[in-house]
């Protein structure tokens, strides 16, 4: 796995806006204990990230999310604490594993009846969804594997409407998209799926850089023209 440096200082301030602006609940407090305990990679979303995901779901006045990548649901249970009653999250995760404890985590969040979780290869159910005619997409988070960003942010426009919100994860990635031979397996889908936002038509994008527990990194935040 490419390895992520931080900073003692860059941890410090991430727990103290964690425990004095954020305050994620039980339920995502349990999400990430339990991807711990089957011992999947620490990669979920930070707090201050997660409690973005949510305000930018209600600021967009989304009622319907697509996810692709779950794991053990903690961006996932964020998201659905955010969208109004009624509201519907489909998210995809391509190991079985992940699915069953990210549907656990998000059945003891209650938010069971908003949230589906698909399982296989995100390429195939995003065509699955298209195929059956679902309602657009009013936001889509992108957290997956990076060689396929830039496959995923396609499938953004085509199952989103004008408006949509697409926020895609790790578009840093310590520096990589400078020199993707420090990681010659995710740096170059990062850095297409880049150059991708920047000369798609129907894509209008920024790129914000982060520093925390997750090393130096950062978003791309877009709206579907």
């Amino acid at each position: 796995m490419f390895e992520h440096k931080t900073q003692p200082g860059w941890m410090a301030v991430e727990d103290f806006l964690t425990t004095t602006v954020v305050h994620p609940d039980p339920a995502l407090k349990q999400a990430v204990r339990s991807a711990v305990d089957a011992g999947m990679p620490p990669i979920e979303v930070t707090p201050n990230a997660g409690k973005l995901l949510k305000l930018l779901v209600q600021l967009s006045g989304a009622c319907r999310v697509l996810e692709i990548g779950t794991l053990a649901g903690f961006s996932t249970i964020w998201m659905a604490q955010g969208l109004p009653d009624g509201g519907r999250l489909v998210t995809c995760e391509y190991v079985a594993k992940h699915a069953d404890i990210a549907r656990a985590n998000v059945e003891a969040a209650g938010l069971g009846d908003k949230v589906e979780i698909r399982v296989g290869a995100a390429l195939d159910t995003l065509a699955a969804l298209q195929s059956e005619g679902q309602e657009p997409f009013d936001f889509v988070f992108i957290d997956a594997d990076k060689e396929n960003d830039a496959a995923y942010l396609e499938w953004a426009v085509r199952l989103g409407r004008p408006g949509t919100v697409v926020v895609l994860d790790n578009a840093v990635w310590e520096g990589a998209v400078l020199d993707p031979s420090m990681d010659q397996i995710n740096a170059p889908g990062i850095i297409s799926a880049l150059e991708l936002l920047g000369q798609h038509p129907q894509l209008d994008a920024t790129v914000i850089q982060t520093v925390g527990s997750k090393g130096w990194d950062g978003f791309a935040l877009a709206r579907v023209r």
